[in-house]
């Protein structure tokens, strides 16, 4: 055995462990998993979340001219990769991760938070099992998305203009960092702008109340022990799950992508002294973007990007929910030990 497991480290959580230091994190496993879970699942999977929504920003943005020998627009996922390894390298599949790993780690605290909150309260009010009542796995499900959407919704804008501002034809200032594109937006546009996309937003948490109720319903058909399910069921549950929920609410992703990358030109946001009044006329609502993708485009048009969203939110979301899964039932063995095992570190406190 290394010296590194008698060090410090070891003697840190042997102390943890016999003052009882886990149990203080009683209360808060869900946060900390769903915490977890989002930083893995966000690291692992940007490039194709940087694929993706270029391509769903593709009929809403002029693109940048395209350089000498390539084709005007790459589509699909291997040649908008191609595009991206060519000519912005490796920075490039990682564009908007800062922002997003912001996002998604408060994001996925909240929402595994309030999810098994208020699946945990309602079905105690209706007088059923928590993981066999359906109603509150929708209401849950809901709640926790929209209060999450809500609270990381400027993230997201900074994240979605990180990621197609390559795409941008110089026509628009280009963000150096995540709090530099904080401060240009409100500036530029002001604080409303940090909000673009909400409504198609919420709209979307139809998405979780699709995917966690199917997701607990897949487990219970496999086994009616759903605390204990092996590692592979879980896998095979959340993918199927989110496959449904993804195909079934996409166009809203396409909507909000297209409100989010609106932004005022150089030209217009500098004509009468750089203040956002001078370019509301210039931007598109929610019906007007919807109308313009159904002219423009067609019915394809809302779904720009969906086999790429696919191949990145069903490992995606397995991942994030296996690794939820796992950190739960380790911290709820470290933060509610046995009950003969709790007698005995009292004892010794």
């Amino acid at each position: 055995m290394s010296s590194f497991s008698h060090g410090p480290m070891r003697g840190l959580l042997s102390d943890l462990d016999n003052r009882r230091g886990w149990t203080l994190l009683a209360g808060s496993e869900s946060m900390i998993a769903g915490a977890g879970a989002g930083l893995i699942s966000s690291i692992v999977t940007c490039p194709l979340d940087v694929v993706k929504t270029r391509l769903q920003a593709r009929g809403g943005m002029k693109l940048a001219p395209a350089p000498a020998g390539t084709p005007a627009q790459m589509e699909g996922l291997v040649g908008t990769l191609r595009t991206i390894w060519t000519h912005e390298g490796i920075r490039g599949l990682y564009r908007g991760l800062a922002p997003t790993i912001y996002g998604y780690l408060p994001t996925w605290a909240i929402y595994f938070t309030v999810y098994d909150r208020v699946k945990a309260r309602l079905a105690e009010k209706r007088g059923t099992q928590a993981n066999k009542d359906p109603v509150s796995h929708v209401v849950a499900a809901m709640t926790g998305g929209a209060t999450g959407t809500v609270i990381t919704n400027p993230l997201w804008v900074i994240k979605t203009r990180f990621m197609t501002q390559a795409m941008d034809p110089g026509q628009h200032e280009r963000y150096r960092h995540t709090y530099d594109a904080i401060r240009s937006i409100w500036r530029d546009e002001g604080p409303r702008a940090f909000y673009k996309g909400l409504l198609p937003s919420l709209f979307g948490v139809a998405h979780v109340a699709v995917q966690f109720p199917l997701y607990e319903k897949l487990k219970s058909l496999y086994n009616a022990d759903t605390e204990n399910l092996p590692s592979q069921q879980i896998l095979v549950c959340s993918s199927l799950s989110k496959a449904c929920a993804s195909v079934t609410t996409y166009p809203h992703e396409v909507v909000r992508t297209r409100l989010q990358i609106q932004r005022p030109s150089l030209s217009a946001s500098s004509a009468t002294s750089g203040s956002a009044s001078s370019v509301k006329h210039k931007q598109r609502g929610v019906v007007d973007t919807i109308r313009m993708i159904a002219r423009d485009e067609g019915f394809r048009g809302f779904y720009r990007g969906l086999g790429v969203n696919l191949i990145r939110t069903v490992p995606s979301s397995a991942l994030t929910i296996l690794t939820y899964e796992l950190l739960m039932r380790n911290l709820n063995k470290l933060t509610h030990p046995p009950a003969e095992e709790a007698k005995t570190v009292t004892t010794e406190a």
